[in-house]
């Protein structure tokens, strides 16, 4: 991990830079993928499958006698691990709704909003080298609370953990489909596949050129993601051991994840540093990590208040404040997809079981957008009623605001109520 000491606000930006693929290269790949599935849907699938994943597939889905049988493959550990994360996010996220209220703003005219579940949605579980199953309890879960009718569920991985969730959840159907060409059947519909309206979910380079691509036909999805990343802020309350293993626990996502550690002291770098590489000997996926940590920095900064700026202007993923007045800072943090307060709050509970959602903004996009929550899944209708006495007195203000604008049809529609 790369030292700066103390650096200027103007070269902030390029030490805060992420790793950045060719996205151009990339949506140039990805665009004859996502056309031959929408021109030729089951057929393109099976072709991508053997040319991609070496795998000859006739039935895409998965049948409900394989979610069946997954549970009986993992540890009763296991299972029950996960159905105390599923009891946590549930409760989080079922405490997200709200019912509609009628606003009245001003004598007989009333306004409301009210929730609706998005009808179909896909999700999208990476297999990769981790088989994330904690993401399809994350989607999964708000998904059926919202009220989704159709939650499709696409992963080229037959891990039983993500069978087993995907039953939990509630999932109406899975395929098992990856990469880029999933992203594609959920989003223009195949034989198999149904078409979604929005589609979620993280992935490698490919599928996230996917998604953005596919968005600009209109095809919602969740929000621009890429490489996992997480920002520590550490004073000499902290614990060097908690703060390598936090960093640790987002660079073994993959090489192209980065972690951060801001510091006002230079004794906790340096603690931080060497845990950093005590700990690295005893990980299985130690050479991912260690590829990461070589584009990851240290930070030292002069002040709290300078610390709390660069990580403004960082917008991390995670942010972990292992500082003596946690809460204190993280209220003057405006820019973060998830703020993990003090030393016993590692970001791994959050990625697994605490009951927020990990899907989260990365590559600075918290600076204007959310991670997952209730609300992703839902769309807000706003309602209006308006009795006679209310349209003659908002009527007129109508009027004449539309024929400022030259909108006479506009007017027209309130003035032959009010004859």
């Amino acid at each position: 991990m790369k030292l700066f000491d103390k650096p200027e606000k103007k070269d902030w930006k390029t030490i805060l830079a992420r790793p950045t693929a060719d996205i151009a290269e990339i949506e140039g790949r990805v665009q004859p993928i996502l056309d031959e599935v929408r021109k030729n849907g089951d057929e393109a699938l099976r072709k991508f499958a053997l040319a991609f994943d070496n795998i000859l597939l006739n039935d895409f889905e998965v049948s409900s006698s394989d979610l069946d049988a997954a549970e009986a493959e993992l540890s009763d550990e296991l299972k029950d691990a996960i159905k105390l994360a599923y009891a946590n996010v549930y409760k989080f996220h079922e405490a997200q709704k709200s019912e509609p209220e009628v606003i009245e703003t001003m004598p007989g005219v009333q306004c409301w909003r009210k929730s609706v579940g998005i009808e179909k949605v896909g999700i999208y579980i990476p297999g990769g080298t981790a088989p994330l199953f904690s993401t399809v309890l994350m989607l999964g879960i708000p998904a059926k609370i919202a009220g989704c009718k159709e939650i499709i569920l696409c992963s080229p991985s037959n891990h039983p953990a993500i069978l087993f969730a995907a039953k939990l959840v509630g999932v109406t159907k899975v395929f098992r489909i990856g990469g880029a060409q999933a992203v594609a059947a959920l989003a223009y519909g195949t034989e198999s596949v149904p078409q979604v309206s929005k589609i979620f979910g993280p992935g490698n380079q490919y599928v996230t050129a996917a998604k953005q691509l596919v968005s600009k036909e209109g095809v919602a999805i969740d929000m621009p993601a890429g490489p996992s990343e997480v920002a520590v802020f550490a004073d000499d309350s902290a614990e060097p051991a908690f703060v390598a293993a936090d960093l640790l626990s987002q660079a073994e996502h993959g090489i192209d994840s980065q972690v951060i550690l801001v510091s006002t002291s230079v004794d906790m770098i340096t603690a931080v540093q060497k845990e950093v590489y005590l700990q690295l000997e005893d990980l299985p996926r130690k050479e991912l990590a260690a590829a990461s940590l070589e584009s990851s920095k240290c930070i030292l900064v002069s002040s709290q208040e300078e610390a709390i700026d660069i990580l403004n202007e960082y917008a991390a993923e995670h942010l972990i404040l292992a500082v003596e007045n946690a809460e204190e800072v993280g209220e003057k943090i405006v820019n973060a997809g998830s703020i993990f307060l003090g030393n016993y709050t590692p970001e791994s509970c959050g990625d697994y079981a605490s009951g927020t959602n990990h899907t989260l903004p990365t590559n600075g996009f918290a600076k204007a957008y959310s991670g997952v929550s209730l609300d992703s899944f839902v769309k807000k209708i706003t309602f209006q009623k308006i009795t006679k006495e209310g349209l003659e007195k908002l009527g007129p203000a109508v009027q004449i605001m539309a024929e400022a604008e030259s909108l006479q049809g506009h007017s027209n529609a309130v003035k032959v109520r009010l004859k």
